[in-house]
């Protein structure tokens, strides 16, 4: 197996649905675009192109590929709910390292409807409430685990079976809301430094708190939004690096692993494992073991924080604090700057926005701006190794460790 690099990436701005009159073929070309100049590379160099969302029909990928060029090289239409973007690069890497290919361009979009997560642009509710407990939902049976232990009511389902695993951590754990709320405290800072994000104002926990109850206990200002946007990666061989001179802008992808549910998701009935926790564990672990880094080498890292509730979870189940003690983890300042890690620089999903199939690649350009140096106001001093984190309900939970040479 050979290494694989990312040599440039780039995004769009992510932003409230509706908010420019664009298609995804345009939001897709913006970010393409972007990464191949970050690369200094033309499109004729790409041979795969990995092409990430959630809501658009099929061959939409061949759409908004074509904006970049007509090459004929082939590409691949990818839906891992929330974790496609980070799928797409995973399918980019084993291309490279595989040595199917020396260099691919993984892309990643969405166009969402206003509302509650679960909405796309065809007017679909994937992973969401439209067939909750019904046959031909692809969730049903996470849902299913959650209305046995919670009962099911008319409140955003995705908020629903997050802020319902939030309970039973205050539950289990003596977490509290204000934890819960710093984490959004947090994440709202940090995107008041990210030009791209499509949230930047700052508010206090008491603000937070304060803001309209989704699920309780998670409010309007802990719920990522629905949102418009792209990003894209260029991934290559190190021949390729070598030869077209990127070593300047190479990052390494030093570990990688998807996992997907298994009994533990579903044997203890908890929300808790069902929207997650055990895969984020489990491929956590199979990066660190094939990377051979684990988590006190990490300095900078973008995880999954879809609800604020998530980030606690998965501080867990990285292992950057035993289990249960997540909420004093965040409340303590350790994963803000000057902390021991900084988490989600860029705002996160919370702040940032979670455009269902770009997230997982705009982690990975925020990364590598980072182990760069090219993060401006928001950078992590001497930031060297970086690890990404990107979970699909249903389900998916890939992690990506990065490191600069």
């Amino acid at each position: 197996m050979g290494k694989a690099y990312i040599v440039g990436v780039g995004m769009t701005r992510f932003e409230k649905p509706e908010t420019r009159d664009w298609q995804y073929w345009d939001m897709a070309k913006e970010a393409g675009t972007a990464a191949l100049a970050d690369a200094g590379i033309p499109y004729g160099l790409v041979e795969q192109v990995p092409v990430g969302y959630c809501f658009q029909a099929s061959t939409a990928g061949q759409r908004a590929a074509y904006e970049l060029g007509l090459t004929g090289v082939p590409v691949y239409n990818v839906n891992n709910n929330c974790a496609t973007a980070s799928t797409a690069l995973m399918m980019a890497r084993q291309f490279v390292e595989g040595g199917i290919a020396d260099c691919v361009l993984a892309l990643g979009f969405e166009k969402m409807a206003r509302g509650a997560l679960g909405g796309g642009s065809d007017g679909g509710a994937r992973g969401g409430a439209a067939d909750v407990g019904g046959k031909t939902s692809p969730v049903a049976r996470h849902y299913g685990i959650m209305a046995a232990g919670h009962g099911f009511e008319m409140t955003p389902p995705t908020a629903q079976i997050f802020g319902n695993a939030a309970r039973e951590h205050m539950e289990r754990y003596g977490t509290t809301e204000v934890q819960l709320a710093a984490v959004a405290a947090k994440n709202h800072q940090h995107s008041s430094r990210n030009p791209n994000a499509q949230f930047q104002d700052v508010y206090t926990v008491d603000e937070i708190l304060a803001a309209k109850t989704i699920h309780r206990p998670l409010t309007k200002l802990q719920c990522s939004p629905t949102s418009d946007g792209s990003a894209a990666a260029v991934v290559v061989s190190e021949r390729f690096v070598d030869t077209h001179g990127l070593r300047d802008r190479a990052v390494e992808i030093a570990g990688q692993a998807m996992t997907t549910d298994t009994d533990e998701s579903f044997a203890s009935g908890s929300c808790i494992d069902v929207v997650g926790r055990p895969m984020s564990r489990a491929a956590a672990r199979q990066v660190y073991e094939t990377s051979g880094l684990g988590i006190e080498d990490v300095d900078v890292i973008e995880l999954h924080d879809c609800f604020s509730i998530n980030e606690l979870l998965t501080y867990e189940a990285l292992g950057m604090c035993e289990e249960g003690a997540s909420g004093k983890l965040a409340e303590s300042g350790a994963t803000t700057y000057g902390g021991r890690w900084v988490v989600n620089p860029s705002g996160g999903l919370i702040s940032k926005g979670h455009p269902l199939g770009a997230t997982g690649l705009a982690q990975a350009a925020e990364l590598v701006w980072q182990l760069r140096a090219e993060a401006g106001p928001r950078q992590v001093a001497g930031a060297r190794v970086g690890l990404a984190h990107n979970i699909g309900l249903g389900g998916a939970a890939v992690v990506t460790m990065l490191r600069r040479p």
